[in-house]
């Protein structure tokens, strides 16, 4: 059995890894990008064995890397893989992409699902690479002023994060006694090390850049306005729960650390206001959901901060669940621009219902797996402040996904283009997976049945009716929001960054020495071969 689970596990990274190396052969090339939607099955069987046999793992002495999927890291598995498949199936019928956008499709592919279970810091920096560096190609490939301004903002924080990683990453080595550099060792030494809390403040520094985290929030909306809705659809969905995933392994969560957890809740809870803020000051449905993302995202950090003030060991499964319940959501919402975009074509009353449903299940709509998603968090928001925090963001959830459905009822033409037509076609099968498929993953975190108490709907039920109220209310009596515009901090960002520029030789000087680190070393390559393969397949 257990050579059986290490197969899978292999085989989770080797199937889209296959189909790239498919992709330097020229005659192969475009019948591999067409079948890469077959890749991401491996990872998908993986997540649901692990469901109910995790941890699993896997040692492959011969790369020096360790893989690892836990509960949390199967659950987020088994959704990005599903979306991954949805989405690619559909977007390759339809059409042939360019060879380009393909391999960076590929490439961002391979990285979401390794990061799943990638079990020691080499691996995990690589694939983390791997979902950050190359989603540049999925929209910044472009003659287009804004795409291509909003392709450099991305890299320049992607590779701002992952700089940043690296030298948390040094530190945890430095800190593990033995030398180890497996995630479970590193973690372990954590609390113990004289680099404790330089390490974290990189961490969640580096990560919070991957999830939309202020001050580190600009590049979002921008991102996923540029892209292309199946693009948006999976970096909204997938891409940025890599993110989530590197907060959930290495954040010390069984060790109670007040004055980091608290730091951290406060930020998130900051997020998730600022989110809908400024979210609410949009008009571009896409642009709309992007401020969604980060303050979902914000509901998440404030989750994992509570549970490192209490030191809860188990609040990783609990945040995953949300995790993975909002990776469905945001997915299908991008999806429901395109669908609702249609020019000529009436939407049936069931559809718009649904769009609503999901929608606001992200507010934590009874019988939606947003109800679930909020009785999974319920422990880590227990203490009197953030119960009452935790309740308001939902209320502010309902107020700015009402102003979503406002919004998008009239939609920009250039939506229904972006989508591919079979998921127009099978946009209502979407919804309702997005909002059914959390109830059948829920009994891995907790018993269903408690969200079908009568109390537990009551509490679900009035934010989401007061949030969509006050949406109508302020939608009837026009009152003039500010203008501001997608990114707002990242016009300051923008000048920081320029000055960054004059640091060059600084920062030569510091990326010499860590390229002493085989992890560097070894990942700088990989982000070349990937860069190489989509120069190549553009050709």
């Amino acid at each position: 059995m257990t050579d059986f689970f290490s197969t899978l596990l292999v085989a989770s990274l080797i199937a889209p890894l296959t189909l790239l190396g498919a992709c330097f052969v020229k005659r192969w090339r475009r019948h591999a990008l067409a079948l890469q939607w077959l890749a991401p099955i491996p990872g998908l069987a993986t997540g649901l064995v692990g469901l109910n046999h995790a941890p699993l793992t896997c040692d492959l002495p011969v790369l020096g890397f360790t893989l690892l999927l836990d509960p949390a890291g199967a659950l987020l598995l088994t959704v990005a893989a599903l979306l991954w498949i949805v989405v690619s199936a559909a977007l390759w019928r339809d059409r042939q992409p360019d060879n380009r956008f393909g391999v960076s499709w590929l490439l961002t592919m391979t990285g979401n699902i390794g990061v799943f279970i990638a079990g020691d810091l080499i691996s995990f920096y690589l694939v983390y690479a791997l979902v950050s560096i190359p989603a540049y190609g999925l929209f910044a490939f472009s003659d287009d002023t804004e795409q291509k301004r909003a392709g450099a903002i991305y890299m320049a924080f992607a590779i701002l994060g992952e700089a940043l990683l690296l030298l948390a990453f040094a530190m945890l080595v430095a800190g593990e006694p033995h030398g180890s550099a497996r995630i479970v060792d590193v973690m372990h030494a954590l609390p113990a090390s004289p680099w404790r809390d330089a390490a974290l403040g990189l961490i969640i520094a580096g990560f919070g850049m991957k999830i939309g985290m202020i001050p580190f929030n600009g590049w979002m909306p921008l991102t996923y306005n540029a892209a292309p809705i199946p693009a948006a659809a999976v970096l909204s969905g997938a891409g940025v729960k890599a993110g989530v995933i590197g907060l959930i392994r290495f954040l010390p969560l069984g060790v109670s650390l007040e004055s980091w957890g608290g730091a951290l809740a406060a930020i998130g809870f900051l997020s998730a206001y600022y989110g809908v803020a400024f979210g609410l000051a949009q008009r571009n449905p896409k642009i709309i959901l992007a401020y969604s993302s980060i303050s979902q995202m914000g509901v998440i950090t404030a989750a994992l901060g509570m549970a490192l003030v209490n030191g809860h060991t188990d609040a990783s499964l609990n945040v995953a669940f949300y995790a993975a319940n909002h990776l469905l959501v945001k997915a299908t919402l991008f999806l429901a621009i395109g669908a609702l975009a249609i020019r000529g074509v009436k939407l049936s009353d069931t559809s718009l219902i649904l769009a609503a449903i999901v929608a606001l299940s992200l507010a934590g709509l009874p019988l939606t797996g947003g109800a679930l998603a909020k009785l999974a968090l319920k422990a880590q928001f227990a203490s009197e402040p953030a119960a009452v925090l935790a309740t308001v963001s939902s209320i502010a959830t309902a107020l700015l996904m009402t102003h979503f459905l406002i919004c998008v009822a009239v939609p920009p033409p250039v939506g229904a283009r972006e989508c591919p037509a079979s998921l127009i076609r099978f946009w209502p099968a979407v919804a309702l997976g997005a909002i059914l498929l959390p109830g059948f993953f829920y009994p891995v975190v907790g018993d269903t049945s408690n969200a079908l108490q009568f109390g537990e709907i009551l509490d679900g039920l009035w934010p989401v009716a007061l949030g969509a109220g006050l949406a109508l209310v302020l939608r009837r009596s026009d009152w003039p929001l500010p203008h501001v515009p997608a990114g707002d901090s990242i016009i300051l960002e923008e000048d920081a960054f320029h000055g960054l520029l004059n640091s060059g030789p600084t920062l030569e000087t510091l990326d010499a020495r860590l390229r002493q680190w085989p992890a560097a070393g070894v990942s700088l390559l990989l982000i070349i071969l990937a860069l190489l393969t989509a120069g190549i397949s553009g050709s």
